[in-house]
């Protein structure tokens, strides 16, 4: 009769040689996959020293006395465009968001910056959303820098396409329905399809459910429920959450399928590589917070004539205290200069609209 032990060490045995044919299999398909021919994304070069950075941030950083420091800060935005071409300028960003990665804990922070917040844009004072129809993703991350005292130097911006396409690969993502957004979200199904070249499917339920990407794209554009844009932004934010949760439950392979079904219909300055580096370290991060800036404490609304609705900070300079300490945790940050100066020119320009 054969020993017990021996029967074991041949089982184990077995599993393992199973487990690494398995693995042999994976490598040669992420290889190939790998190799598939894409444009890949479709990629700038940004200048640290055009981006606005605020001095007082840079002299901290150099000085390693930054609270900032040990995070890696990305702006991401979601545009409207209906050719590829607007996705350098020429389309408003629908959606504007920082990603703050805590690099030591692998911790991420949203924060939406809401489209129509009235702030310094360049030359002027518009809806900050206006910053990247009027100069791409160099002039959103230029208008956030210097108005909301950050040192981004990175982005990712997507259009309907490539945010439908990845959630189509991750085979859908789970997100709850009210019965207040349904015809809406059936409504922008109509536009969003139209943008894509592809059929959509009527939500016919409220409840927690599986979306397709369409229908994703779609719930991410209602702002005519109670709440109106700041409740979009959450529903942005959301759909995020939910890309990040079904992500994590994926394969490898599917991963990357998802990868390079968007990897055409975004626009960054992130090269291919260092995108797939993210990718393959999914794990390790985790999105634990989320916010909206300005504040609903430290804000008001106002129709600022030929400027149109407009989200006007009451107080810009408190309003970035509480970014910095959402962020980074800073209790006692100081605004630089800058923000003193635009602080003052807003409550200016705003004063004789405001109620």
């Amino acid at each position: 009769m054969e020993n017990t032990n021996t029967n074991s060490h041949k089982w184990h045995y077995l599993v393992l040689t199973i487990e690494l044919i398995m693995i042999a299999v994976m490598i040669i398909i992420l290889m190939f996959l790998i190799k598939t021919p894409s444009e890949g994304p479709k990629v700038t070069v940004l200048n640290p020293e055009e981006l606005s950075i605020p001095e007082k941030i840079v002299q901290e950083k150099e000085e390693e006395v930054s609270p900032m420091k040990g995070y890696l800060n990305i702006a991401l935005f979601g545009v409207d465009a209906e050719k590829d071409k607007q996705l350098f300028k020429g389309s408003r960003s629908d959606s504007t968001m920082i990603a703050s990665i805590n690099l030591d804990t692998g911790d991420i922070k949203l924060c939406s910056v809401y489209r129509d917040t009235y702030l310094n844009i360049g030359d002027e004072y518009r809806k900050c959303n206006a910053a990247y129809s009027l100069g791409g993703a160099l002039q959103a991350i230029k208008m956030l820098n210097s108005n909301l005292d950050m040192d981004i130097e990175n982005f990712i911006s997507v259009n309907y396409k490539g945010l439908s396409e990845v959630i189509d690969s991750l085979g859908g993502i789970y997100i709850d329905i009210d019965r207040a957004e349904i015809s809406y979200l059936n409504d922008y199904q109509i536009s969003v399809s139209k943008v894509i070249g592809c059929d959509y499917t009527p939500i016919q339920s409220a409840g927690y459910q599986l979306v397709n990407g369409v229908q994703a794209a779609a719930y991410c554009r209602i702002r005519a429920t109670a709440g109106s844009d700041f409740k979009r932004t959450e529903r942005q934010r959301e759909v995020i959450k939910a890309i990040e949760a079904r992500a994590k439950e994926q394969d490898p392979v599917t991963l990357l399928e998802a990868f390079n079904a968007c990897i055409d219909d975004i626009y960054t300055n992130i090269e291919k590589d260092d995108l797939l580096t993210l990718m393959s370290n999914l794990g390790n991060y985790r999105i634990v917070e989320e916010g909206g800036f300005p504040t609903s404490d430290n804000r008001t609304t106002a129709n600022l004539g030929a400027d149109g609705n407009c989200i006007i900070p009451m107080n810009l300079e408190s309003n970035v205290q509480w970014l910095h300490q959402f962020f980074f945790e800073d209790t006692e940050y100081e605004v630089s200069d800058t923000i003193k100066e635009f602080d003052a020119d807003i409550q200016a320009k705003t004063a004789k609209y405001r109620r």
